[in-house]
């Protein structure tokens, strides 16, 4: 797989004690592949990835694994805050969702680069011994600030090569659905569930803002079909199979 070499000056030591179990998908968020790596490279800006892929496939290293890459920022995933510290980070050109300052046109990602993304994870995973299950996205370990890589992100198709991990069919769960306003038991059990599936997340009994953003971010990457922040109960149910699976 032939690498394009642009060292970004944005990066540091991985904390003492901390080894690589993780990689975090992102998309650039940006009008242009230019602007992104422009960017990257932007002492200033403070912000880089590992790796970057172009429309076209194209893979740029920007960071060495050995290093810490200063992707994630505020994060937070099952007990981890320091991220960067654990993670490789890997980003897809494409506009993004409209964020201010940012060009629109979020779209769909194109086969060689979801080609090329694939035969990275493989190699990464494999020299990391990272779990399909540590695949996770931008939204996944910050979902009050982001949405990447987004409900057009084709995660079954990684999980179908084994480079993910997502819910086989699932059956509804059963109650009423769960949405911003409610109280209760039902929701402090969602709750939880949440935070035992690994998002930052706390028990309330409330359903409040950090509530939704964390369900959306779940619908987000598990159920793609629909990102609305309701616990409905193919929401729920997908949630539940998943935690059964990896024995959480």
């Amino acid at each position: 797989m032939r690498m394009i070499s642009a060292p970004s000056p944005n990066f540091d030591e991985r904390a003492a004690g901390k080894s690589v179990d993780m990689v975090v998908l992102h998309y650039t968020g940006m009008e242009s592949m230019a602007a992104a790596l422009a960017r990257m490279l932007d002492v200033n800006a403070k912000v880089s990835a590992h790796y970057m892929i172009d429309k076209d496939g194209s893979l740029y290293r920007l960071v060495d694994e050995t290093h810490r890459a200063w992707h994630a920022g505020v994060s937070y995933w099952a007990g981890e805050r320091d991220i960067n510290s654990i993670s490789i980070g890997i980003e897809l050109v494409n506009p993004g969702h409209a964020y201010p300052g940012y060009a629109g046109g979020y779209r769909p990602f194109p086969e060689a680069q979801m080609a090329t993304l694939e035969a990275l994870l493989g190699e990464v995973m494999a020299r990391h011994r990272i779990l399909p299950s540590r695949v996770l996205g931008h939204s996944d370990v910050a979902p009050a600030r982001k949405k990447d890589p987004g409900e057009l992100f084709d995660w079954e198709r990684l999980a179908a090569a084994g480079l993910a991990e997502m819910p086989q069919a699932a059956d509804p769960a059963p109650g009423p659905d769960l949405a911003p306003g409610a109280t209760g038991e039902a929701v402090s059990r969602l709750q939880a569930a949440l935070a035992r599936f690994g998002y930052d997340i706390a028990e309330t009994g409330r359903y409040d803002e950090p509530t939704t953003l964390v369900v959306a971010a779940f619908q987000r990457h598990y159920r793609r079909a629909r990102v609305d922040g309701i616990a409905d109960g193919e929401t729920r149910g997908r949630l539940i199979a998943l935690l059964d699976r990896g024995g959480r």
